[in-house]
């Protein structure tokens, strides 16, 4: 299956990065590609399902290539299968300060899912929920 989707790797845990055209997928892909991501897709991702896990991977014939809008095509160093770990859509703006852990179905599974239109810092606040995950507690922080 073929998603519109980009997707990056970062320490075998990928992120599947939706939204509509325009909604700038590939930069943050490439922001979280300048904080050490690796790419796997940009704007067309390959999935498939094995051992409970989906799969994200590159069509071949647009690996290792990403687009800089006002820029063009970049070469980038391509990261192979990756088992998704996480999804954030750049179509929707999350109305909540902490919210409910949320998922995104699609028929090979479900993933952990965050809503980031608007958001700043998002390549950051990404890295970190893929390197440490998120505690779903009932604190509240003033900061």
């Amino acid at each position: 299956m073929i998603m519109h989707a980009s997707c990056v790797a970062h320490r075998g845990r990928g992120l599947l990065i939706l939204g509509p055209s325009g909604a700038g997928k590939s930069t943050l892909a490439l922001e979280m590609m300048a904080f050490g991501a690796v790419l796997v897709a940009d704007d067309r991702t390959q999935l498939c399902g094995a051992g409970g896990q989906i799969i994200a991977d590159s069509p071949e014939a647009i690996r290792g290539r990403i687009e800089a809008r006002g820029v063009g095509i970049l070469n980038a160093r391509a990261h192979g299968p990756v088992p998704l770990a996480l999804a954030v859509d750049l179509g929707q703006a999350e109305p909540d300060r902490l919210p409910p852990a949320r998922e995104l179905s699609i028929s090979l599974g479900n993933l952990p899912l965050v809503l980031g239109a608007g958001r700043v810092h998002l390549a950051s606040t990404l890295l970190q929920y893929l390197e440490g995950g998120r505690a779903d507690t009932n604190l509240h922080h003033d900061g």
